[in-house]
């Protein structure tokens, strides 16, 4: 598609506004392509990396009058501790609940003087377990105990990430039409500046499609080469974005991998095709205005 007679591109004098401008465009929209798709991609692996973390873990919180809490702790350890699909209930420490709390109070917190409730860690196997049954149990046993198994949180996790990639699918394809948007008026000027040019080209007995060819082969190519460039400056940039690593949030985190990189690398090659439609397209209508 991609092939075009290079002698059809010189027999129309190139114009400097238009070069510039689509060749900045498509530096420019390539660069937030690679920035909307990175943002895709990061929101998608922490949301489901955070969901897959809540949802082979759950937490029982046990908020008992006074002398009544350890009593009830151990019947739930124990409740817990022969329910199918658990793997492992651990209590929390004072020391490991009050580093939960150092991020809202502060480091001296005196938790020991506060009515908090002992917290219970739960692991699950991959198939989990009967949450219902469960709770059927302990409130025979430990009336006290709240089981949470992270269900109100993981759904809100993967509407965000199905949101957030439709967001970005949607910047794309928003990028692209403003790209074509910015060829079709680059071929536009160009076209009508060239007005004499293809009156006489018409004289001499060049066909329409002849003269669309050249106008065509020069946009694509220069839309090719911005979007090359405005790639790579856009993949350097993501790299300087510090990373802290699998605890990073999505912002934090802003980076290509495994296949994503087979988009990024199709960023240039889809920003040529775009070009090459929209300058046909502008080219066929202006040369039977011309006509």
């Amino acid at each position: 598609m991609l092939q075009f007679d290079e002698k059809a591109d010189r027999v129309v004098p190139p114009t400097g506004f238009t070069a510039r401008l689509t060749v900045f465009s498509s530096f420019a929209m390539a660069f937030l392509a690679v920035f909307a798709l990175a943002l895709s991609l990061a929101a998608g692996r922490v949301a489901e990396r955070w969901g897959d973390e809540l949802a082979q873990s759950s937490t029982l919180r046990i908020s008992a009058p006074a002398g009544e809490g350890v009593t009830q702790t151990e019947a739930a350890l124990r409740v817990l501790r022969t329910t199918p699909g658990i793997v492992d209930a651990r209590a929390l420490t004072i020391d490991e609940q009050r580093a939960l709390l150092t991020p809202w109070f502060g480091a001296d917190i005196p938790i020991e003087d506060l009515p908090l409730p002992q917290l219970i860690d739960i692991t699950e196997t991959d198939e989990g377990y009967d949450a219902a049954g469960l709770r059927l149990r302990l409130a025979a046993e430990a009336p006290a105990a709240v089981l949470d198994d992270h269900a109100r949180w993981r759904r809100p996790l993967i509407e965000a990430a199905s949101r957030l990639r439709i967001l970005g699918w949607a910047s794309i394809l928003l990028i692209a039409t403003a790209s074509a948007a910015m060829v079709t008026l680059a071929a536009n000027a160009a076209l009508a500046a060239n007005a004499q040019v293809i009156a006489v080209l018409r004289l001499v007995g060049a066909k329409d499609t002849y003269i669309a060819r050249a106008f065509v082969r020069r946009f694509a190519l220069r839309s090719l080469t911005g979007a090359a460039f405005g790639t790579l400056v856009g993949i350097v940039a993501l790299v300087l974005i510090p990373s802290r690593g699998d605890s990073a949030g999505f912002l934090t985190d802003l980076s290509i991998q495994g296949w994503g990189w087979v988009w990024v690398i199709l960023i240039p090659p889809l920003s040529g095709l775009v070009a090459f439609i929209a300058t046909r397209f502008a080219a066929r209508r202006v040369l039977e205005e011309l006509a």
